[in-house]
């Protein structure tokens, strides 16, 4: 399955708390920190919840080493 890197780039701060907990459950913590998540519809759905907080890119495991 194809996986997907989430990075956030803007603060949570000052968002309510369902939009800071689920940037939390994408395993986002702190600023411009990232994640590698498998490209499904839970996941595409917890970032369309925060699309104005992070940034998606494709991800590939080959490019990464």
């Amino acid at each position: 399955m194809a996986k997907i890197k989430i990075t956030l780039t803007k603060s949570p701060i000052g968002y309510n708390k369902k939009q800071r907990a689920t940037a939390e459950a994408l395993g986002l913590k702190k600023m411009h920190s990232s994640a590698i998540q498998e490209d499904t519809a839970d996941i595409m759905g917890k970032v369309r919840a925060i699309a104005h907080l992070v940034t998606v890119e494709p991800y590939s495991e080959k490019a990464d080493k």
